[in-house]
């Protein structure tokens, strides 16, 4: 394809190769003597290790050893991982989880020790037979409960459950709340749930005495974390290491952590002297990988006569798991997004961040920000109902209007920059959803559903989204002496198209033939920094970091070429690979011939005093973010009798700013509201009371699937960035942000004849059925 690309429905250069059945993944990479590992892990939510027996797993054929903490602390320079965002994290050299477990487990699943033998199957036969003596201690399952006096500890020797608690706040709320007309309180529910992308973890490692490296694949978001972390645990220096990631089938967030199996295989493979691949199960991904949530609200709003918002404040209990392997993002992202696109002249949200005997917490595709809005969204309804106004109107008197743009609130992200909406326009992306859904007739549709005994309702939700989280994503832009153009990059593919929007970034400047441009990235070898993909930030700090290197490349090859046609700068033109005088089409000169001429030739000087190579390299920094945001409206039909419920229409007005490629962006918002419509009615991540976990398979834990998916309509506002040179924000979050709240807002409408009111999430036909019971009950007495 040539020709100009930025903005268009280019297909994915990706997906050739996958639909081919051409893809790598980590599972795919195969080598010579290579051992299988399996990992012993603990069966109780809370237990002292006492003696760990290895001999009965030892004797059995095939297996090649067993290392536990013991065998692997004398090659390592700490016991505990790093975490990975400290600021903030009480004693946090300490907060991060074990490598294995050294003597105290805090949750079901975590690492005791891994078992290598020729065979997957041997080695988890040999784990079986691990004879471990184990004391166990009382574990405590529910955050709410872990704060009341004599609940168990989740940590033995621990004063207490609470980790940190912390306030975000400005103006005068108290005063506000005393002052206003009207108050309405909600106490909200919002349970666990993870990321399960269709490939779980999984990690190969291979060590060259001849180069003295270890190679690590690893399916993850993070390379070049995962890189520095290894490199600081294993004590040896940057050439050292290698991280690999092949193609990742779905990230979410769970893959953005750095995780014991890592650092753990990258070792065994040092000791064993032989190559050891592990291999996620789906089982170990529910009891090992990190989750998000459960979190309590208690939340008042504040609202005068007229319905405009005077202050929001509240409580939030926060389900911090066994240890702080990432900080305290979710808490704080949580309460720092609950105003939202509302203007909240007094505001203040307390959190408390609670340990509990469960798996650790960290960020799932959102990351809190869901939580947060559907707070914000959940009281919106309320006072919408108590008042008696639209809930649309009674939104609208409240967003921060489009010519308020730029908007400072008073508030700050957790890398204390000040979160400051930097382009779009709220009120006509409601708007246009409202319009798109049919709001304004759907009052005549309900009344005419229910004549007929159906019962359909219609929710709407706005979600706002901080993306492109910085400091930097380094790039390099090269014209190699074969033509090609190779970009590489510390930006981490996972299935939502890095690869193709590189490509038109570069190739926008280079010619727009995408065919030239070869995309590098997960490789710390060619690749020395980068942060990898979270907080939906790659097209803004690597597309950015790209385009800039990509014009100072255009503007070298420029240059070049026209020392060699001895024609000027201003008269030369890229097409595809070439390099053309206007005008004057035998007078070109392609990709390869400029590249070998900056290449340099022994003993020849360089064209016009130019300095050698066709490449460039780019970081561009950033802290500020750039938001996108959307609106939602979806429309369900609601069976009273079973608690079903069916999703007919789902629109979004969608604003990720300049759209490179808007079937890809629009892939990413239906995915993402897709996740949403999970958080809304399907899963659920059940533990027992003594935080033992019960849903540790799908047949157990829902997710949506085709047949629940309803017809999407997506539309899109593009108001340019002005904190980036592409003007782009981030797509891969926003759409999740307000979608829970949007399909419980539908659900409540359409059963409003019994006086259900929902304040949880997710929620089952079988909770639903009972607060229609509830209902129904009321009404009858």
């Amino acid at each position: 394809m040539t020709g100009k690309v930025f903005g268009n429905r280019v297909k994915r250069v990706e997906d050739p190769a996958l639909l081919r059945g051409r893809g790598r993944f980590v599972d795919d990479v195969k080598l010579p003597a290579m051992l299988h590992a399996a990992f012993v892990r603990s069966p109780h939510a809370h237990a002292v290790l006492k003696s760990l027996d290895a001999a009965a797993a030892l004797a059995v054929p095939g297996v090649f050893a067993v290392y536990d903490f013991a065998a692997l602390r004398p090659h390592l320079t700490r016991d505990r991982l790093p975490v990975e965002f400290p600021s903030g994290v009480p004693n946090a050299e300490n907060a991060g989880p074990p490598v294995l477990v050294k003597d105290e487990t805090m949750y079901v699943g975590e690492c005791v020790a891994i078992v290598l033998a020729e065979t997957r199957g041997v080695a988890e036969d040999a784990a079986s037979l691990v004879d471990i003596d184990w004391d166990i201690l009382a574990a405590v399952g529910d955050c709410k409960a872990a704060l009341e006096d004599g609940a168990p500890r989740a940590m033995k020797d621990a004063e207490s459950n609470v980790m940190m608690e912390m306030v975000q706040e400005y103006g005068d709320v108290d005063a506000a709340m005393a002052s206003a007309p009207h108050v309405f309180r909600e106490t909200i529910f919002q349970h666990r749930g993870s990321g399960h992308p269709m490939e779980t973890r999984g990690v190969v490692a291979r060590h060259d005495d001849y180069d003295r490296r270890t190679t690590v694949w690893t399916s993850t978001q993070m390379p070049n974390l995962v890189h520095g972390y290894i490199v600081e645990l294993l004590g040896c220096d940057e050439n050292g290491i290698r991280i690999v990631t092949p193609d990742v089938g779905g990230g979410f967030g769970p893959k953005f952590l750095f995780y014991s199996e890592e650092v753990v295989v990258a070792l065994a493979a040092r000791l064993a002297g032989r190559p050891v691949k592990w291999i996620e199960d789906r089982r170990e991904h529910f009891l090992a990988t990190i989750q998000e949530r459960d979190q309590y609200w208690e939340a008042e709003i504040a609202l005068d006569a007229d319905g405009i918002v005077q202050g929001v404040r509240g409580r939030l209990i926060h389900d911090h798991g066994a240890y702080t392997p990432q900080g305290i993002t979710l808490p704080y992202n949580a309460a720092t997004c609950v105003p939202g696109p509302y203007h909240v002249p007094h505001y203040r949200m307390k959190q408390t961040l609670v340990f509990t005997n469960k798996v650790p917490c960290a960020p799932v595709r959102g990351a809190s920000h869901p939580q947060g809005t559907f707070v914000m969204e959940r009281l919106m309804d309320r006072a919408a109902r108590e008042l008696g106004i639209d809930r649309a109107a009674l939104r609208d008197r409240n967003m921060i209007r489009g010519e308020e743009m730029p908007y400072k609130k008073p508030l700050k992200t957790r890398a204390g920059v000040n979160i400051t909406y930097d382009s779009g326009d709220f009120p006509k992306g409601q708007q246009m959803a409202l319009d798109a859904a049919g709001w304004a007739g759907f009052p005549a549709r309900q009344a005419a559903a229910r004549a007929e005994g159906r019962h359909i309702g219609i929710g709407l939700s706005f979600g706002v989204k901080g993306t492109g989280r910085g400091p930097f994503e380094m790039a390099t832009v090269r014209i190699g002496t074969s033509g090609k153009v190779l970009v590489y990059t510390g930006a981490a593919a996972m299935g939502q198209s890095t690869h193709t929007m590189l490509a038109q970034v570069v190739a926008e400047q280079l010619g727009g033939d995408m065919s030239l441009v070869q995309v590098v990235t997960g490789d710390t070898g060619p690749i020395p920094r980068g942060m990898g993909g979270f907080g939906s930030r790659q097209t803004i700090t690597a597309g950015s970091s790209a385009h800039i290197a990509a014009v100072a490349v255009r503007d070298k090859a420029l240059k070049v070429a026209s020392h060699m046609l001895e024609a000027s700068e201003e008269d030369m033109e890229i097409v595809g690979g070439e390099i053309r005088v206007r005008g004057v089409p035998e007078m070109k000169i392609g990709f390869a011939q400029v590249a070998n001429a900056v290449a340099g030739t022994p003993g020849y000087a360089l064209p016009g005093g130019i300095e050698p190579g066709m490449e460039a390299t780019e970081s561009f920094l950033t802290d500020p973010l750039c938001y996108c945001y959307g609106a939602h409206v979806c429309e369900v039909e609601v069976d009273p009798e079973t608690g079903h419920v069916a999703l007919k229409k789902y629109v979004v007005v969608h604003d990720s700013g300049t759209l490179i490629n808007p079937m890809i962006v629009h892939g990413q918002v239906v995915g993402g509201v897709a996740h949403g419509i999970g958080n809304a009615l399907f899963e659920w991540m059940g533990y027992d009371a003594d935080a033992n976990p019960v849903t540790t398979t799908f047949a157990e834990y829902l997710l949506p699937s085709a047949p629940e998916m309803p017809n999407f309509e997506v539309s899109f506002l593009e108001s340019p960035s002005p904190l980036n040179p592409l003007g782009v924000k981030g797509a891969g979050e926003g759409s999740t942000v307000p979608a829970a709240a949007c399909v419980v807002s539908a659900i409540e409408d359409a059963l409003s004849p019994f006086g259900v009111h929902i304040a949880e999430a997710p929620v089952s036909p079988a909770r639903l059925f009972a607060l229609i019971e509830e209902g129904r009950a009321q009404s009858a007495g």
